[in-house]
């Protein structure tokens, strides 16, 4: 993208973590099952793992 950093990180992102394509997670940013899904990929075996976490961090805020 040629957007700015914080356009990206101020509208861009928290547009995807709205529509479920996007997390955030304690290690990072992480497509969501969602994203798989739209993508027409199988979502990796340790998803469900990574949506618990991403939901604690979302209740710790």
């Amino acid at each position: 993208l040629s957007e700015e950093r914080d356009t990206i990180e101020e509208v861009i992102e928290p547009y995807l973590i709205r529509e479920g394509l996007l997390m955030r997670t304690p290690r990072g940013r992480v497509l969501a099952e969602g994203a798989y899904r739209h993508l027409g990929l199988a979502a990796p075996a340790n998803q469900t793992q990574l949506e618990l976490m991403a939901s604690q961090d979302e209740d710790d805020e």
